[in-house]
């Protein structure tokens, strides 16, 4: 069976840590295997040696406190200091150090324990740069940003929040004291945020929220989960950015909008007056002027209610084909969600109208029984646009022996405006018209916000 102190004697061989005997004055007794690996010094070196050979010149005083600290009686806990390698570099360690008694209890050395340290300590030195850079940039970034629990309590808040806020600690904490959101708004900002949360989904919102001085400030306020290896949410991270001024800025240009439409209306209302007065017996060009007008007028709301960008290619049909709603015929809309650019919805709407007017009177819309198939889609390879207008079951169509200033509208300003190739045909079921252009004349979708 084995010796206590050959058992004892290989676990200090066999340690990973340096394990160093020394005396009370310092003198080298033992140096086992991993202290010659870890500080460069071999047995033979080192046993009958100061032990402060291995301290630099400017922890020599160290060694002094924990000679008198063993002399003592006392244990030194684990601490990181610096110890010289052979080579000269110096290395990180944790040091321990217990005093040895005898079987009368007399000190008669220490053992030292001895970690290379210097891997574990630069990782803790990355991860606070890195909290540090975190909190540098959470602290001092324009928008509030806030931490939550997976189930949404939030536990953090950075100091731009509780500056515009003036809310205590103890305050932010408590839901029911932390009560910024402007009441009218506050219950549905609850139940959007619990929404989110409980389908671990992105939030986000507008709402105001009280100042410390008392007024409301709109924000936008978004927040996203963040996941484990395993997937699972571990925390929240959000952000309430300040868009009153936006919001302020939009309603002036929604106003100069709703101005500049309004004046609009009625520049064409005094054309339309204009016209009748300059050619009050010809009723029939009166009317169709009137009506084109109004085609004007119906895509100038649509694209100020759109504040000029995309306009939806169905609601645009819709809102130009109004009028035909009771017509004898009938009419079907079909086509992919798709939207035009401003112009290309003024020359597509205006050319709507204008089939819908000339069916109404003469072709498929006019009698019952007569059909009309109204569509769009995306060219075949994938890009631009088709659109079509396609009439069946009407009174026997002629082609017009002369191209009036409809012809224009359905054709050439088409060709003209969107440099699109334009199909006319007169079969005797019905007009057929299709038009297909480039991607120009679909709106462009809007730019993705990482």
């Amino acid at each position: 069976m084995i010796e206590l102190r050959d058992f004892y004697a290989a676990l200090v061989e066999s340690s990973d840590d340096a394990i160093v005997a020394k005396n009370p004055d310092g003198i080298v007794i033992s140096w086992n295997p991993a202290a010659e690996k870890l500080f460069g010094w071999s047995s033979e070196e080192m046993v009958g040696g100061s032990i402060r050979r291995l301290l630099p010149p400017d922890r020599q005083e160290e060694e002094d406190q924990i000679l008198s600290r063993i002399r003592a009686g006392e244990r030194v806990p684990p601490f990181y200091t610096k110890r010289l390698h052979k080579n000269g570099h110096l290395l990180d360690v944790q040091v321990s150090v217990s005093p040895v008694r005898d079987s009368a209890g007399k000190i008669i050395g220490a053992s030292k324990l001895a970690r290379d340290v210097g891997e574990y300590l630069r990782v803790q030195r990355a991860v606070r740069e890195s909290e540090e850079r975190f909190r540098m940039l959470a602290e001092n970034i324009s928008q509030f940003a806030w931490m939550a629990e997976p189930d949404g309590n939030i536990f953090w808040f950075n100091k731009r929040w509780y500056e515009f806020t003036g809310l205590s600690d103890d305050e932010a904490m408590n839901p029911t004291r932390r009560r910024v959101v402007h009441p009218d708004h506050r219950k549905r900002v609850v139940a959007t945020y619990l929404k989110a949360i409980e389908a671990g989904e992105d939030y986000e919102d507008t709402f105001p929220m009280r100042s410390k001085d008392g007024e409301y400030c709109w924000f936008l306020s978004r927040a996203k989960p963040i996941r484990n290896e395993d997937g699972e949410i571990v925390r929240w991270f959000g952000t309430n950015t300040d868009i009153t001024e936006q919001r302020e800025q939009s309603e002036q240009i929604r106003l100069l909008l709703m101005e500049v439409n309004h004046r609009s209306k009625n520049m064409l209302t005094t054309i339309q007056a204009l016209a009748r007065r300059s050619a009050p017996g010809e009723a029939g060009f009166i009317a169709r002027f009137e009506d084109r007008v109004q085609s004007l007028a119906i895509n100038q709301d649509i694209l100020v209610g759109r504040e000029w960008r995309e306009v939806p290619l169905d609601e645009l049909i819709a809102l130009q084909l109004a009028f035909i709603d009771d017509a004898p015929g009938e009419f079907r809309v079909a086509g992919p969600p798709l939207s035009l650019a401003p112009r290309a919805a003024e020359v597509i709407g205006m050319a709507m109208h204008e089939l819908a007017t000339n069916s109404l009177k003469y072709g498929a819309l006019s009698a019952a029984g007569g059909s009309v198939d109204i569509g769009w889609s995306r060219r075949p390879d994938g890009t631009g646009l088709q659109v079509w207008w396609r009439e069946r079951g009407g009174p026997q169509v002629v082609e017009p022996e002369h191209n009036g200033f409809g012809m224009t509208l359905i054709r050439d300003v088409p060709q003209h405006n969107l440099g699109a190739d334009v199909s006319l045909k007169f079969h005797p079921g019905g007009v057929c018209w299709e038009l297909i252009c480039d991607g120009t004349a679909l709106a462009k979708p809007p730019p993705i916000i990482a």
